[in-house]
């Protein structure tokens, strides 16, 4: 059984960083891809990043791309997302997500797999 659990939220200051982490305490020898998505109030869930987690082939939406890096760490089983140069647009609450399936997908519906989710805020 596979069990995602997010941390590393937080209110962080405009042009600040944070470090999410989502620690898999099941097993991960059937999971493909790892990938984070957020979700702002009164929007949709958006696919933010995701990782292959056998070769570590990285995809970022174009909103984050350049500031936010994807990364995993197999002997730990957790998935990382650092975010730098932090927006006000950037606030949500950040989610991780597994798959079984062989490729990297933008759509929530891919994956089967979901932490409990940690608040990110930045304001000033």
């Amino acid at each position: 059984q596979v069990q995602l659990v997010d941390a590393g939220g937080g209110l962080v200051q405009p042009g600040g960083s944070l470090r999410l982490s989502c620690a898999n305490s099941g097993r991960t020898g059937s999971l493909y891809v790892m990938g984070w998505f957020r979700q702002a109030p009164g929007k949709e869930r958006e696919f933010v990043s995701a990782i292959t987690w056998s070769l570590g082939i990285t995809y970022y939406a174009d909103s984050v791309k350049g500031r936010f890096t994807i990364s995993r760490d197999k002997a730990k089983n957790t998935l990382y997302l650092q975010m730098n140069n932090l927006k006000p647009e950037d606030t949500a609450v950040y989610y991780c997500a597994a798959t079984s399936r062989d490729y990297i997908s933008r759509q929530s519906e891919t994956y089967k797999y979901w932490g409990q989710g940690t608040q990110v805020t930045v304001s000033s």
